[in-house]
């Protein structure tokens, strides 16, 4: 059976990204579902083989087609942008532009069709300003870079999954910036990525903005009634099946109990906190609407253990699955 092709971005090449990416290349299980290479710096790969002690060969190709997909041989696309003594754990413009670089190298692949899905190593949001790319994070790069309007994060974790309709801005902002048309394209993105996924008819629900989703009036300005109700009835009125608004300190219990397979969160903490406390090796960030599928760990650069061979490479593990099992598989030549 034909295997998906899977580029994965080293990230910020400071951090834990090297050292995460050669654990998990050590996992047979992985190359027997789908084809692998990295896209970063050869003697960042090395270095993190020295510091873990890994048994694996590190390979420079120009290209996808040069791959050898064969484990034990870690294929890299080497862009040979950092130094060989750049230092872990600090933040630097020289690895920022590097974590940049590496995820257009990787947009321009999948917009070639040469590959089926992204996996990326973490990024340093200072580190990525320092070097003149002024993004929030890799979700808004992709986005752009890919010409996509509609985008949204998914998270998911054992038992959860979680679409934000805001991210990385400021609370205030967040629900300034929240109106019915933005939550109606969110809720229909749960919707058909859950469907692609082999969810039939996905249950949905969103959150209140305010406290027990505003209590009829009770808590906010009516955010709820404003911002919230007209996309949900506008979307159950074409068939999907959405609830809300649901109290948030309530619905992540009733949807890890089951009761629904995805939750719409108005705000970045609203829902990455209820992920993050099922355990950060288990988290897997995905950016949907995209024209290929990207997946990520949902952890950062971890600068405080980078070099330390302490950094834990089942989130990439996990994220590397997820964007198997959502890839389309490549086509035979």
């Amino acid at each position: 059976m034909a295997k998906p092709i899977i580029a994965i971005t080293m990230g910020d090449p400071s951090g834990v990204g090297p050292e995460i990416i050669v654990k998990s290349f050590q996992d047979k299980a992985i190359h027997e579902k789908c084809d692998l290479f990295v896209i970063g710096d050869e003697k960042m790969l090395t270095r993190a083989i020295d510091v873990t002690g890994v048994d694996l060969h590190v390979r420079s190709i120009s290209s996808p087609d040069e791959a050898s997909f064969t484990h034990g041989t870690i294929d890299v696309i080497d862009l040979d942008l950092v130094e060989e003594d750049l230092p872990w754990g600090e933040v630097s413009s020289e690895a920022g532009n590097a974590a940049f670089r590496y995820l257009e190298k990787a947009i321009s692949y999948a917009n070639e069709k040469s590959i089926q899905g992204i996996c990326t190593a973490p990024l340093n949001k200072e580190a990525l300003h320092k070097a003149g790319h002024i993004y929030p994070g890799h979700t808004e790069i992709l986005a752009e870079l890919t010409n996509t309007k509609d985008f949204a994060m998914m998270l998911s974790a054992p038992g959860l999954r979680v679409i934000h309709v805001t991210t990385h801005i400021g609370l205030i902002d967040a629900v300034n910036k929240i109106n019915v048309d933005r939550q109606y394209t969110v809720i229909k993105l749960a919707h058909e990525t859950l469907q692609k996924a082999g969810i039939e008819n996905p249950k949905i629900a969103v959150c209140g903005i305010n406290p027990h989703a505003g209590e009829n009036g009770l808590f906010g300005n009516g955010e709820e009634e404003e911002k919230i109700i007209p996309a949900v009835e506008k979307a159950r009125a074409e068939g999907i099946d959405v609830v809300g608004p649901l109290p948030a300190d309530t619905l992540f219990f009733r949807a890890k109990r089951g009761d629904f397979d995805i939750v719409v969160a108005q705000y970045h903490d609203q829902g990455h906190g209820p992920i993050k406390v099922l355990g950060l090796e288990s988290g897997v960030n995905i950016t949907v609407g995209l024209p290929t599928i990207r997946t990520s760990v949902d952890h950062g650069t971890a600068f405080d253990i980078a070099g330390k061979n302490i950094a834990d490479e089942k989130s990439l593990k996990e994220a590397i699955r997820m964007a198997y099992e959502l890839a389309p598989t490549k086509v035979v030549k």
